[in-house]
């Protein structure tokens, strides 16, 4: 069932030139009471996917939790192998998990700190990243030009969340949207990508820092 985090764990290794220090499988919780008292106190919501970040005395630890339909749905129609309309949201449930998991354990191996912030607004940029490549290669190779308007027209936001919170997805959201904007106009022309100068931006941008990230994404 889990193949189908693999295989966008992979993807995310690939795409961003970067080793694979932990297998997500190894680390996907599937059942909600394993957290007990873990979940944020602000926040009540019943929440599909959450990453969850502890010390512990060998360092951090770190899990995964997945709703099991999610998987369940991706195990049925797998968006590696077809990215349809019907499984686009399961999709980016999942790859926000493993786009979160990816980038912290990443971090953790230099001690490098990750803020909250930048946490998601890396996270809208792999979903965009992700989708574009996944899609051309389903597609024959052509650029898909229509996933920046899916991804980042018309959204909105969970109406439970707190000020805090709400500030947080919006400002991600707008970072990696004005960013993903920006990398449509400078390497794709006519529907062709130069597909290894984007291949390099993208690789440069995961690098940043936390600041120096959101201030690149609005420069």
């Amino acid at each position: 069932m889990t193949s189908v985090l693999r295989g966008m764990q992979s993807l995310l290794g690939r795409l961003y030139d970067v080793e694979m220090v932990a297998d997500v499988d190894d680390f996907l919780v599937t059942d909600r009471a394993a957290f007990g008292g873990m979940a944020p106190s602000n926040d009540s919501r019943m929440l599909e996917e959450a990453l969850f970040v502890a010390e512990t005395a060998e360092g951090a630890g770190v899990s995964l939790y997945l709703e099991p339909g999610v998987l369940q749905r991706l195990d049925a129609a797998n968006p590696l192998g077809a990215l349809t309309e019907g499984n686009l949201s399961d999709y980016c449930t999942a790859l926000e998990g493993v786009s979160h998991f990816v980038y912290t354990t990443w971090r953790l191996t230099s001690d490098a700190p990750v803020s909250l912030l930048e946490l998601e607004t890396q996270a809208e940029v792999d979903k965009y990243a992700a989708t574009v490549f996944l899609i051309a290669q389903q597609q024959g190779g052509s650029y898909p030009s229509h996933v920046h308007a899916r991804l980042f027209d018309k959204v909105s936001f969970d109406a439970r969340l707190a000020p805090a919170q709400y500030d947080r997805y919006r400002t991600a959201h707008r970072c990696a949207a004005q960013y993903c904007r920006r990398l449509e106009r400078r390497f794709v022309q006519r529907g062709e990508a130069r597909i290894e100068a984007l291949l390099r931006e993208l690789r440069k941008f995961y690098r940043l820092g936390s600041a120096a990230k959101l201030r690149y994404a609005l420069a």
